[in-house]
C-alpha cells in the first residue's frame, strides 16, 4: 500500500455561508482498467461496473465510479483491499486487467453548501447542473484533472492529485469568500 501523501489535515479548510471546503480522510484507492466481459470482475469486486462513463456503484466496502470504455476508480471506505487484490489476481489468467493502488496519488477535497456547485462553475468548464445526484465525472478545474463525485445536489467530492491540490484549495478558498461576499 502507498502511505496517504497531502499537504491538508482531514477537516474543514474553508467555511462561508455559500459553501464550505474539506480535505476527506484518506481512503484507499484503485485505478482499475479491463475489457471483455465485466461479469467476473463485478462478482471479485462485489458491485457493478456496467453502465455509461460517469455512472457509480457501491458495496458495502467499495465504491466504483466508470471513468471510460474500460477504466474504473474504486475507492474503499474500510481501507483494507486485500481481499479484493486477492480475488481480482485470481482472474488475472483468464481475464486480463490491470489493477494499481494510486492511493498516494490524491486527495480528496469535499465541496459542500448552497453554492457548491456555482463554486465548481468557477474553475470547471463542464455544466455542473449536467452531473446528477449519484454520478461523477472525470474533468478539469482550472486546468487540473480531477474526478469529481457528485454525492447530492448541494454536495460533492473532488479527487485531485496531491501536487495540484494547494493550488485547487486556493482556488476554491477564494470562490467561497467571492460568493459569500456577494449575498451580504
Amino acid at each position: 500500500m502507498n502511505a496517504p501523501v497531502s499537504s491538508f489535515t482531514p477537516g474543514t479548510l474553508v467555511e462561508t455561508s455559500a459553501a464550505s471546503v474539506s480535505a476527506a480522510m484518506p481512503c484507499t484507492r484503485l485505478s482499475l482498467r479491463a475489457r471483455g466481459d465485466l461479469a467476473p470482475f463485478e462478482a471479485a469486486l462485489g458491485l457493478s461496473l456496467g453502465g455509461h462513463i460517469g455512472s457509480r456503484s457501491s458495496s458495502d466496502a467499495l465504491e466504483a465510479m466508470r471513468l471510460g470504455p474500460d477504466e474504473w476508480i474504486l475507492h474503499s471506505r474500510s481501507g483494507d483491499v486485500a481481499d479484493v487484490v486477492a480475488a481480482m489476481s485470481a482472474l488475472y489468467d483468464s481475464h486480463p486487467h490491470s489493477l494499481v493502488d494510486v492511493s498516494g496519488r490524491e486527495v480528496t477535497l469535499v465541496i459542500k453548501g448552497e453554492r457548491a456547485a456555482e463554486l465548481l462553475t468557477l474553475g470547471c468548464p463542464r455544466n455542473i447542473d449536467t452531473i446528477q445526484p449519484g454520478a461523477g465525472r472525470r474533468t478539469a478545474f482550472d486546468g487540473v484533472t480531477v474526478v469529481l463525485w457528485r454525492d447530492g445536489e448541494t454536495s460533492f467530492r473532488m479527487d485531485v492529485w496531491n501536487s495540484f491540490a494547494p493550488h485547487v484549495y486556493d482556488l476554491l478558498a477564494i470562490g467561497c469568500r467571492e460568493l459569500a461576499a456577494e449575498s451580504h
